[in-house]
């Protein structure tokens, strides 16, 4: 297998590290707008490779993700099976289509964007997260190529527990409710978003989506139907709330469930913040003018620059403190009786520091991709056309992700 990782950030230097213990690949190409943060997360391998040095498996090269013929291109003369995107979801469709152009597989954690109904946002969809990456199913599945969507932790991993649930502990469900909380802390700063902020804006503000059997999808508003869960391994209870995320457009495609969720952890604090963001317009994607310092006229995304204000999440390991949990709460009946579970994966920052040297929430969403591109290998996953991680069987997912080091748990409610 030969891949093409588009954007070498935390997750996707993550991806490296995690990537160059495994033999299951011949060489991945690590592409970036910035090249020479490319060049700093291969040459940052060394060795790391089973007795195989990282330049022989590895290189570095630039790429623009947002032009598609040049994606295209870089894919040809790389020779590439698979592009794997670990790039904001600004950049899904111009590498989604890309990949379609060039004959290769795809995979990706966060699908197409959304965009709010014009007329009742809080209670009808508009354009769905995905819509715009399913309109092209049929051309995915003429191609004979696979679309791997959603295939980080959340969505990802969440979904594969969702699958495993159906398959294997329960005969009905009610809800499929993806639970995600951490007692994360950075030290020196009061606030610094472990993962993405400019995602984070996207699926906090945006509003929420639920699915109910016989209703379909519908919204509610931000941060509504808040929850205490009890998280396990120490993390302890987190009030969650309603939050835009794609588990809630997949599951139901794949999973017979009467009600899918998404809840997070945010915190009252977080909330308040996001909420000032979205009062004064700093959340926006459009371009405003700016009076640059020798006086010119610029424009700049205002989203954009609360992320250039804030520290670069991948460099907050080191001042990182506790534990990330992602997980996937089922409710139903068992063999006639009432059942709930809580699927769940936890991983310790200062574990993941020591023995990768990625944070804790990089890590965790950069391991799972990496387990599907080995599964896809050796043949244990194989389909066409675009298919969520739900779309294939739980087991050799689990297994191997335990094998990587890193197990998953259950517990019953």
């Amino acid at each position: 297998m030969r891949i093409l990782l588009v954007g070498a950030g935390g997750v996707g230097t993550a991806i490296t590290r995690i990537a160059a213990r495994r033999d299951f690949f011949e060489r991945m190409v690590v592409a970036d707008y910035d090249e020479a943060r490319a060049g700093a997360a291969v040459a940052a391998l060394g060795a790391a490779g089973p007795g195989d040095p990282a330049s022989a498996r590895f290189a570095a090269a630039r790429v623009d993700a947002s032009d598609e013929a040049s994606v295209t291109a870089l894919l040809e003369r790389e020779r590439c099976d698979v592009l794997l995107n670990a790039t904001d979801p600004r950049f899904v469709m111009p590498l989604f289509r890309a990949s379609l152009a060039a004959g290769a597989h795809y995979v990706d954690m966060a699908m197409s964007l959304s965009r709010p109904h014009p007329e009742r946002p809080y209670e009808e969809c508009g354009v769905k997260l995905g819509d715009e990456q399913f309109a092209l199913a049929d051309r995915w599945s003429q191609s004979g190529r696979l679309a791997l969507v959603g295939m980080g932790v959340e969505p990802g991993l969440s979904d594969v527990f969702a699958r495993h649930a159906a398959d294997e502990l329960f005969d009905t469900i009610e809800e499929v409710g993806i639970r995600d909380g951490a007692d994360l802390t950075v030290e020196g700063y009061d606030f610094a978003p472990s993962f993405s902020i400019w995602t984070t804006i996207e699926e906090c503000l945006n509003p929420p989506v639920v699915f109910e059997t016989g209703r379909g999808w519908f919204t509610t508003p931000p941060f509504s139907e808040p929850e205490v869960f009890d998280f396990p391994e120490g993390i302890g209870p987190v009030e969650c709330v309603n939050v835009e995320h794609e588990e809630v457009l997949l599951v139901p495609r794949w999973v017979d469930a009467d009600r899918v969720t998404f809840k997070y952890g945010l915190g009252t604090d977080f909330i308040n913040t996001l909420r000032v963001l979205h009062q004064v317009g700093l959340d926006r994607t459009e371009p405003v003018t700016v009076k640059s310092s020798d006086g010119t006229q610029v424009r700049v995304s205002p989203r954009d620059v609360v992320a250039a204000c804030l520290p670069d999440p991948a460099t907050l390991g080191d001042r990182m403190r506790g534990k990330t949990c992602a997980g996937t709460w089922v409710k139903g009946s068992k063999d006639g009786r009432p059942r709930e579970v809580y699927l769940y994966h936890v991983v310790d920052n200062e574990w993941s520091m020591k023995e990768y040297g990625s944070q804790a929430v990089v890590w965790q969403t950069a391991v799972n991709p990496v387990v599907a591109l080995e599964l896809l290998a050796t043949g244990a996953w194989s389909g066409t056309g675009i298919l969520g991680p739900e779309a294939f069987e739980a087991r050799p997912f689990l297994d191997l992700l335990e094998r990587y080091g890193s197990p998953w748990g259950m517990r019953e409610q």
